[in-house]
């Protein structure tokens, strides 16, 4: 069995987008795949086959159904805000020690692979007291990270991977996901988190492209 966590340097950046594609390949080669995304925010049960929760059970095979949206993700808030704000806002919490539970339960009963999404980037506050890199901390399984490459990313990068290494966790790869739109040159952006990723492999990734397939070939060979 193995374990992969993946989280991101911030909101949108297309940790789902990965997930989903990593479900598509690893299932294509005739693998068994599992798949949470314990916490989520901004979800609406009359959109539900549009949103994260639905592209993770289309790409499992799995009916997005109300029973299947619990079973893989217990925390859901209306409000599109952090998980911390969104509870609040509906006088609820979020459980850290439960969460945790709920996590390595499922990582003990998974029969082949087994990926859980987070929420938002790497600091991503999920109560009063735990952040997303509590989370991580606490199941200590090896993790991708995936980044943008808009202007600012490299900042955002750099500090995501020094949080992950302050905490001893493994970094499987880099993902970095062109962003749509993004004026600052994908190339460069990669040379330079190479320069500093240290022995982290880094693999570049456009949706477009017709080699996106061999890009995510690449990753799961890594995982």
């Amino acid at each position: 069995m193995s374990a992969i966590f993946i989280t991101a340097t911030g909101t949108d950046i297309g940790k789902t987008f990965v997930a989903e594609r990593l479900i598509r390949h690893w299932r294509g080669a005739g693998r068994t795949v599992e798949a949470l995304k314990p916490v989520v925010t901004g979800f609406d049960p009359a959109n539900a086959t549009v949103s994260d929760l639905g592209v993770l059970l289309a790409a499992l095979g799995r009916p997005i159904t109300p029973v299947e949206i619990e079973r893989i993700a217990p925390w859901r808030f209306a409000v599109p805000l952090s998980p911390d704000m969104a509870a609040r806002r509906e006088n609820r919490a979020v459980d850290f020690d439960a969460l945790a539970e709920f996590s390595c339960g499922a990582i003990a009963s998974a029969k082949d692979l087994l990926l859980i999404e987070g929420i938002g980037g790497v600091m991503v506050p999920l109560d009063d007291r735990h952040t997303v890199l509590d989370w991580m901390t606490a199941l200590n399984i090896p993790v991708v990270l995936v980044a943008g490459s808009y202007l600012g990313s490299l900042s955002h990068t750099l500090t995501a991977l020094d949080a992950l290494r302050r905490r001893h966790l493994v970094i499987k790869a880099l993902v970095v996901n062109e962003t749509p739109g993004s004026t600052i040159p994908m190339a460069e952006t990669v040379t330079t988190l190479k320069t500093f990723a240290e022995s982290t492999p880094v693999l570049t990734l456009r949706r477009a492209s017709a080699q996106a397939g061999q890009a995510f070939a690449e990753l799961a060979a890594l995982l």
